[in-house]
Parts: structure tokens; sequence; C-alpha cells
């Protein structure tokens, strides 16, 4: 796991950085809604290819996904750690369980 770590590392230290120098600042300075927004055309990007039973290219999606998400959670000061917390405390449940104990249900 110390890719993604290292990964968000660098995405936090972007935050300040100058949106000429660095994609991620660029991403950062539009703002949480925008990089939400490139997360899910990342995502629909790796469906289509997932569909598409195209290993190479959702395996290159899938890292474009796990970087946007990355960039959205910073954008809004989630902490990856407290992601992987949220799903060690899910682990060893089961999803329906987990998901009928939702307030939402």
């Amino acid at each position: 796991m110390s890719i993604l770590h290292d990964l968000a590392a660098t995405i936090e230290a972007r935050k300040n950085a100058d949106p000429d120098s660095s994609w991620t600042a660029k991403l950062l300075a539009k703002g949480p809604e925008k990089c939400a927004e490139k997360f899910g055309e990342e995502a629909v990007e790796a469906i289509i290819e997932a569909v598409k039973d195209n290993k190479a290219a959702l395996t290159a999606e899938a890292a474009d996904v796990l970087y946007h998400l990355l960039v959205m959670l910073a954008a809004r000061d989630v902490a990856l750690d407290d992601v992987l917390a949220e799903l060690e405390r899910r682990q060893g449940t089961s999803g329906i369980a987990e998901k009928a104990a939702r307030p939402e249900g």
C-alpha cells in the first residue's frame, strides 16, 4: 500500500504548489467540484474498458481512477488513512449487513 500513501503525500504536498507547475495543483485550484467531476470521468472510462474486456487499458484507467480519487479526497481534506480505517472497520462484515446498517438503509 505504500505507493498509495506516497501518492497521497505527493498530492497533499502539491496543494500549495503553483498551478502552472503541477497538474495536481491545477486540479486542486479548480476546487472540489472539479476534482469530483474529473474522478467521475475517469471512473466512466474505467467502466468502458472493463466492458470492452481490455485488460491493459483497464489497468491504465484504474490507475487514473485511484489518482483522481486521492485528488478528490485531498480537495475535501479526507485522509487516505481515514478511508483505509473505514475499510478495516468493515472487514469481516457482510456487505449486505453493512449496507443495511447504514442510516440511509
